[in-house]
Formats: C-alpha cells, structure tokens, sequence
C-alpha cells in the first residue's frame, strides 16, 4: 500500500495515532449537553490538578454519546496492568466534574497503583441505566415470555420477500436516523436494482450531540436490531450485514456481540436459517472515529478502507453503495421498530400514535432538565408532556430555548412545549425531528456560547472535503468570537455565509452547520449581544 495512502487515511480518523499515548488519557466532552453542564470547565479544573504530570494527559473531544451524564468523560488507561480503555464516567457530582473523572485526578495525583479502583468506578457509572420511564415493552414483541426468539422472521421465511416493504409502507415507518425517508419505499428501491450482490447496513455512528437513544437500543434490545436486518436482508435478497458502531460503546458493542451468538445458536443468523434456502450473517464493525461517518456515504467510504468523506449523490447507496452494490442503510432505530411493524402489522402502528399520529418513537432528552433519558413517547406528543416526564427543568431555572432535534436543529422558543412530536408538526414550528435528540436549554445560559458550541462542533468534524463547509464554518466561528456578539450585521452576514454553505455543500453537515448559530440570533436577539 502506498505510504500517502496510508498517511491520509491515519491523519483523517480521530483514533488513529502518532504517538503513543500517555500512560492515563482523560477526554471530557465539550460540546452542547455537556457544554450546558459545564463541561469547559470541568476540563480545565482537571487540567490544572493534573498540571506538571508527565503520565497523564487531559483532552476535550467531541461528543462521547453519554449526553445524559453531562459533563460526560472517559479514561483510558493504557500502561502495565491496564484493564479498560475508554470506558464513560459515571454521572456528574455538584462540583460540575463527573464524580468518577474526580476520584481519577486524585488517584493519578496520589499514587498511580489505584487506577484499577478508579477503573471499576468507571465501569459502574457506564453500566448506570439511563432514566427510561417509558413502557418499552410496548417495542419489543419479545416481552412475552411465550414468544419464541426469532418468531417473526421464522413466519415471514415461509412467504414471499415481496411482502414485506408493502407492509412498512402502510404502516407509514419513516426513517428515524434525520432524514425520515420512507422505509418501506427504501427496501422496495433496493430489491427491485439489478440481480447480484447487495448488502445492508445498520448505522449505529450516533454521534450527534443530544442523541444517544440508540445506545439504549443497542444495549436493552439489541435482537430487535438484529431481526429487522435479516428481514431487511430477506426482503432485498442480501446474505451480508454490518453493524457500523461508534467506537466510544464499548458496552453496546459487547451486548449486540452477545445477541448476534445468541441469534446463531438459535439457528436465526448463518446457513440455512431455520431451515430455509436464505443464509444470512451480521459483523460488526468499529468505527475509527468521527461525526461525519454518521453520513452514510461517508460510512461507505469508511468500510471500504478510505477517508470517510461524503460521496457525491447520486447515484444512492441503494443503486451503488458498498463496493459499487446496492446497499440498504438504515438507522438502528428503524430496525427495530420494522421487526415490531412486521411482527404486529401496519394497523397496529398506526394505533400507537395519538390521535392524528402514528406511531412511537424513542427520545434523548438532555440539557437543563432533571432527569435526562430516553422515552418511547407516542407520535403526537407534546414536547412539553416530555419535558415533564423529565422531572421539567432544573430546580430554579426556566426554559429559555429548545432543540428538538439535536445539534443540527434549529433552536425554538418555550412556545414549542405546545409542539407535539412529528417530523410534520416540528418542521412547521420551523425546526425538525433529526435524530429525536432533545436538548432543554434553561434561563441561565448564554445563548451566545450555546450557538458557538454547536457551529464548532461543525466546524471540527467537517471533513474537509468540499471548501464552503471547511472554510466557511471556521470563518464562522472565528469571525463570531471576534465580535464577541451578534448584532444585525452580524446576523446578516450569518444569513448570507449559511446561504452559500447550504448550496454548495456535499453533504447535511456543511449544509445545516450555521443554522442551529443563526436560528439562536434570529429568535433571541436580545441574549445574543454578548453582555
């Protein structure tokens, strides 16, 4: 292989080294939810208890998928001895540190022997359910004690592949990844190009910032997952599947790892499944790092060993994705909410939403609210019933701003609580659903340091690629901390820059990054003036 082969794919992936790491590493998050919790702060708290230390390194990085612990941290430790690498902190202590990244500054400090004990507080704090009132059950067909595993993929064994887009595409399953496109529609597109190959892929990169439900699937109903894509795979005439996950759950990892042997000794993944002519296998394969493999091109790109930049469109995966063959790509949470529709049917779907809505949907809730979590909420519910279902905000504070949809969202004012849950109704309230990551925003921040931790967010996982997105979100962010506000010249020239990027962009990222930044300047002028 080439050496600049070799040099620009090392210098592209975030986890790919020059040298070797420090004997401990400590990476605390710094972008929106732990940003809200304090998260620049805690890191430079660390930085100076750890100051003059040669075998210690403290690092801000992009979001850890943990938004629920804000400000969420992992240690790696890697010297003689080590037992862990990466592993997430438990939640925060009222000292705006995670109380487990705390006990490690004092075990670094002290003596270094007790980084095994600091280890194990940070397995206990990953292993910390998230806050899910939900009845999840009601996504899970296999909550019946008396189902047999697989039951749903042994019946539609015995039918036609055919028959099952039609019935996604009654049930009116939309994509639940941020871009909502029909699921149904998907399969049927990718079963119907030419014989050969073709392969599916499950995109679990969740790497927005405010977005971690997925984890949650992953880890409490991974078979779910696993169901939908060899139905997905019966459906489109695939015999491979993937599982793209991003590096930081470790944890999930081994549990869909767990599930996919448990689906082999059932006789559900493999040669002749259940009996049947269809053979079917399921790897999974890690993601060395960053944002924009979320995009699935750019997931492409990275399974078939190159940088992960977009790809220009079309053609669409569907036509030539993975190695030039169809590929279907679907997010983890429409996975499994397609075994559930396959298993119950369309009409039951449809009957889970409230009235005028179908369906349910998995929410990441994080900000300035009590209790952060995931919820599996009817569609038509009001953002507001979910906030309450947090414990509402923090104690003292009120809600200022909300993000629907995660980072990439357009931010809205209290009014939305009225909004109720919808890729419809949310659009119309002029934001979107995206991957259904609600960030709560309280009062007490300021708005201005909200927005510039999102368009740095951007402005550091651009790939690169295309020039507007790489030269216009840092000229963005550099030009907004200069003038330390936004003023009306200043939005104007926003307004303009975002634009271009929306236009000339490859890819959502370049084309999204400044309107979360603008969204916060046009609705809240007044807090954006840098006071």
């Amino acid at each position: 292989m080439p050496l600049h082969v070799l040099e620009g794919l090392t210098s592209f992936y975030t986890y790919f080294r020059r040298q070797p790491p420090r004997p401990t590493e400590i990476e605390v998050c710094r972008d929106l939810s732990c940003q809200l919790a304090g998260g620049r702060e805690a890191c430079e708290r660390l930085r100076s208890a750890l100051e003059g230390r040669d075998d210690v390194a403290v690092h801000e990085v992009s979001c850890l998928g943990r938004c629920d612990r804000a400000p969420a941290g992992a240690i790696t430790q890697t010297g003689a001895g080590a037992s862990a690498s990466g592993i997430p902190s438990a939640s925060a202590s009222a000292s705006g540190i995670p109380s487990a990244i705390e006990s490690a500054i004092e075990s670094v400090v002290v003596d270094m022997a007790q980084t095994e004990a600091v280890l194990s507080a940070l397995e206990r704090g990953a292993t910390a359910r998230a806050h899910s009132p939900g009845n999840w059950q009601a996504a899970d067909p296999y909550s019946d004690p008396a189902m047999a595993p697989y039951a749903t993929l042994r019946c539609a064994l015995q039918g036609d592949p055919a028959d099952l887009p039609p019935v996604l595409e009654d049930a009116g399953l939309r994509g639940m990844g941020g871009a909502a496109f029909p699921t149904g529609r998907k399969w049927s597109l990718v079963a119907a190009a030419p014989t050969g190959p073709r392969h599916v892929i499950a995109n679990a990169d969740e790497s927005e910032p405010g977005a971690f439900k997925d984890r949650e699937i992953l880890r409490d109903l991974p078979h779910l997952l696993i169901e939908g894509m060899i139905l997905a795979g019966f459906a489109i005439g695939a015999r491979h599947g993937t599982i793209f996950i991003r590096h930081e759950y470790e944890e999930e990892r081994q549990a869909v790892e767990a599930a996919l042997d448990r689906a082999r000794e059932t006789g559900a993944l493999g040669s002749a499944i259940f009996g049947s002519p269809f053979d079917f296998e399921i790897d999974v394969f890690v993601s060395p790092g960053g944002y924009i493999l979320g995009e699935e091109t750019a997931l492409l790109e990275c399974l078939e060993d190159r940088r992960g930049e977009p790809r220009n469109k079309p053609p669409f995966p569907g036509v030539s994705g993975l190695f030039g063959q169809p590929t279907l790509i679907n997010n983890v949470e429409t996975f499994a909410h397609a075994t559930s529709i396959l298993h119950h049917g369309a009409d039951w779907w449809r009957d889970l939403g409230r009235p005028g809505f179908s369906g349910h949907k998995f929410m990441s809730v994080s900000g300035d609210v009590e209790k952060p979590g995931v919820h599996l909420v009817p569609f038509g519910t009001p953002l507001g019933e979910l906030l309450d279902g947090c414990g509402g905000m923090r104690a003292g504070q009120a809600l200022l701003a909300v993000a629907p949809g995660g980072a990439s969202s357009r931010f809205l004012g209290p009014d939305a609580l009225e909004v109720a849950i919808d890729f419809q109704t949310i659009s119309e309230a002029g934001s979107m659903l995206g991957a259904g990551a609600v960030v709560f925003v309280s009062d007490q921040q300021n708005l201005l340091e909200v927005g510039l931790s999102v368009t740095r967010f951007f402005r550091n996982e651009s790939c690169g690629k295309c020039v507007p997105c790489r030269v216009g979100t840092e000229k963005a962010v550099r030009w907004v901390e200069t003038k330390g506000a936004i003023g009306p010249e200043e939005r104007e020239r926003l307004a303009e820059l975002h634009s271009t990027l929306s236009r000339t962009s490859i890819c959502g990222l370049g084309q999204i990054a400044l309107e979360p930044l603008l969204s916060l300047a046009e609705r809240f002028p007044q807090q954006m003036r840098g006071d």
